[in-house]
Parts: C-alpha cells; sequence; structure tokens
C-alpha cells in the first residue's frame, strides 16, 4: 500500500490534519526547502567501536549464559504460576 493509500483508508478523524505522526507522500516532502532524509542520527555509537568487541566464541558464550539465566528465571515463574 502506498503512503497516499494509507492516508486514504485513515477513518476521519483518526488522525488531526496537523498531527505528530502524520502521512507524507514523498513528492510533499521533496517540495519543502531544506529536505532532508538522512537518518543518521539513528547510528548505534556502540557499533563505531566494533574493533574493541571479544571474539566471537566469548560474545556466542555470554549470550548463551544470558540466555540460560533468563531460562532459569522465567522456569521459576512459570512454576510459581502452578502453584
Amino acid at each position: 500500500m502506498s503512503l497516499k493509500g494509507m492516508r486514504e483508508s485513515m477513518a476521519p478523524g483518526e488522525q488531526a490534519p496537523d498531527g505528530r505522526w502524520r502521512v507524507f507522500d514523498y513528492d510533499e516532502l521533496l517540495k519543502r526547502d531544506k529536505v532532508n532524509l538522512d537518518i543518521f542520527w539513528l547510528r548505534d555509537k556502540s557499533l563505531e567501536e566494533s574493533d574493541d568487541l571479544p571474539e566471537p566464541d566469548v560474545l556466542a558464550q555470554e549470550i548463551a549464559d544470558d540466555m540460560q539465566t533468563a531460562l532459569e528465571q522465567f522456569s521459576a515463574i512459570a512454576e510459581k504460576l502452578k502453584a
């Protein structure tokens, strides 16, 4: 569905025409002064420091340990809910 189709499918009054989450056509955006669709501000700073990451086997073990801990905690909750 196109953005225009999304806008047309919205129920009247569902969203104010000047609301924060309005839908705009690409062409409408290009007509604006100083249009910038660069989303550089979404970059994760921690990814820029990837040279400092541990080796993959160490990361995998840390993930496995975290998952095991989470599973144990969830199992304990499930047991309490049975009681």
